[in-house]
């Protein structure tokens, strides 16, 4: 039998669970990724708010396959699929042959049209992003406390976060922490409590996913922690100076896009159809229309569940399809029966608001409060990879929690003083 190639496309959570679940006799793996590491994207706001450091929700992907010689990975940026000649273009020139292709290439932040706003508002999906907003929220505070002009200095200190799902409650909620009392004794001749924490979202509540009592729950707590949240209004305008909330404009230095996400170009690679998303749509086995060799999974699939709705681009969703595109790959290898079509387990929505804050819809089960906030650590503490990480992160929740200080508040970047905006 000769060796089966399968190329994996992205580093995620849907092509690491692949790599993970396929082992195949004569069936080797490939993978490729622009970035040598595998990303924990639910906690990523966590690095971009000073809670967490780089190395503990990243890992090198070589490291994890180490005891795999099945697998291979290879640092590249992916340009194009020759479905034809079954070959992945990357943009240094060199061409990967396959016989089985798997596309997770993921999703990057999106503008809906206006992408002149990214360089004053930026979005987070990778480690490069959550390290921008980090250095631009810490700055914000030591510019501030240099500045004498008072409007200036109010400009400052007002951060607005564009998109109230949980990436932006969560991020407004450890910006409130960290201003309402992380900082507090830190600065001299400003006061970090005077800070103004704006979370705007263009439908009518926060947390449009959960039920509308938690919604109103989360809503509700992030007022009394002095987050000022506006529904029901779009941003209108954003430059270096501030954005418009419909008609109103406000003066904010630091602004971060939390509103919406863009599918990869992996539907055009593979000449298959796109959703408004820009997601490709998928057959019910995750295959491309046409091509049973070419897979596309994690976030920059359309794929419906069993009642109809799309799944989420969430991380259970990814790792469930990867999952699964492993039993078909192995199936079709052994020659036995290929599963059935796709379908998607909803394990739950979780976000976490503030210090023993939180909100979980199990379905039938919906729970609030402190003990949610220790159902939210733990299930994230779970999936994180490797004892070392889990550790590390406990240990730093733990410590903020008894403490209420940030860890992780370094501004190493040479451009330090430099005007980013």
């Amino acid at each position: 039998m000769d060796t089966h190639r399968v190329v994996v496309v992205g580093g995620g959570f849907a092509g690491l669970q692949l790599a993970k679940d396929l082992k195949c006799p004569d069936t080797s793996i490939t993978i490729v990724d622009r970035r040598n590491h595998h990303l924990f994207q639910p906690l990523l706001y966590q690095v971009a708010t000073t809670v967490l450091a780089t190395s503990e929700i990243a890992w090198p992907i070589r490291a994890l396959f180490r005891g795999r010689k099945d697998v291979s990975t290879l640092l590249g940026e992916v340009v194009g699929v020759d479905t034809e000649a079954r070959v992945v273009s990357l943009k240094d020139g060199n061409a990967i042959p396959y016989d089985t292709l798997v596309l997770a290439t993921g999703a990057r932040h999106a503008y809906f049209g206006r992408d002149e706003w990214e360089p004053f508002a930026p979005g987070l999906k990778a480690l490069e992003d959550a390290t921008t907003i980090r250095r631009r929220l810490l700055l914000a505070f030591e510019k501030a406390e240099l500045e004498a002009d008072p409007e200036r200095r109010k400009a400052m200190l007002t951060f607005s976060i564009i998109g109230a799902g949980p990436t932006g409650v969560e991020m407004a909620g450890i910006i409130a922490q960290l201003a309402q009392r992380t900082l507090v004794e830190e600065f001299r001749s400003i006061d970090t409590r005077s800070a103004r924490i704006l979370l705007i979202e263009a439908g009518p509540r926060v947390l449009p996913v959960f039920p509308e009592a938690l919604s109103r729950y989360a809503e509700q707590s992030l007022i009394k922690m002095g987050v000022e949240v506006r529904t029901g209004i779009p941003v209108t305008a954003c430059n270096e100076n501030g954005i418009a909330i419909g008609d109103e404009f406000v003066s904010s230095r630091t602004v971060i896009w939390a509103a919406g996400v863009q599918a990869s170009n992996a539907a055009a690679w593979v000449g298959g159809e796109k959703d408004r998303a820009g997601r490709a749509v998928v057959q019910p086995d995750l295959t491309v229309g046409g091509k049973p060799e070419i897979f596309i999974i994690g976030d920059t699939a359309s794929v419906k569940a069993a009642d109809g709705t799309p799944v989420p681009g969430v991380a259970p969703a990814a790792k469930q399809q990867g999952k699964y595109v492993a039993s078909v790959i192995e199936a079709r290898r052994l020659g036995t029966p290929t599963p059935s079509a796709f379908r998607y387990r909803h394990l739950g929505n979780l976000a976490t608001i503030g210090p023993n804050s939180a909100v979980i819809d199990f379905g039938k089960i919906r729970l609030k409060g402190g003990i949610a906030w220790w159902i939210w650590g733990l299930a994230h503490i779970y999936f994180l990879i490797g004892t070392r990480s889990r550790l590390a992160v406990g240990l730093s929740w733990l410590w903020i929690f008894v403490s209420g200080h940030h860890s992780a508040r370094l501004i190493t970047q040479k451009e330090t003083l430099k005007d980013e905006v």
